[in-house]
């Protein structure tokens, strides 16, 4: 998985409620199986709870995220995004990706989970969406070497709303 950094005053709070969000999400794969670390699992020697499965305590919701507007990016300059789109989705990137940090920002509503997949990069992610309330996740990924051939791919269900930004 990537690093996450932020430049700039005001973005701490945001890069902590994104990192939150990272690091209990369904994992983060440079291998394009999207299967490290199980959807809804729990820590080691802890308990799911009746309140844990609450919407509004999970920790891929971040408070005033929308699917009606793309994502800010925390690092980087937004090279292209998406707003208010349903289903699958390949979102071009004109002119690939150079090397060095490549971030992507996604928010999803409607229940089902939505795979984010940057190819031929390898990177892929899963975003379990609920139907009442956005969902958010944050990575990002430092390449060795540039991709002009780069796309993004996303996998929802028609039901799922999203939003999609991608910053380098």
């Amino acid at each position: 998985m990537g690093v996450l950094s932020a430049r700039g005053p005001g973005r701490a709070a945001l890069l902590a409620a994104v990192c939150l969000a990272v690091a209990v999400s369904a994992g983060c794969t440079g291998d394009g199986s999207g299967r490290e670390g199980a959807a809804g699992s729990t820590a080691p020697g802890s308990t799911p709870s009746t309140e844990s499965r609450k919407p509004a305590g999970r920790a891929e919701h971040i408070e005033g995220e929308t699917v009606t507007e793309a994502p800010r990016v925390v690092d980087g300059k937004v090279i292209t995004s998406v707003a208010d789109a349903r289903g699958n989705r390949l979102v071009p990137l004109d002119g690939g990706v150079r090397s060095g940090p490549v971030s992507i920002a996604v928010n999803c509503r409607g229940q089902g989970t939505l795979t984010v997949e940057l190819q031929p990069v390898g990177l892929s992610f899963p975003l379990e969406c609920v139907a009442h309330e956005v969902s958010s996740t944050y990575n990002q990924i430092a390449l060795k070497k540039a991709r002009e051939d780069a796309v993004i791919r996303v996998t929802a269900g028609s039901g799922v709303r999203w939003a999609l930004s991608v910053g380098q």
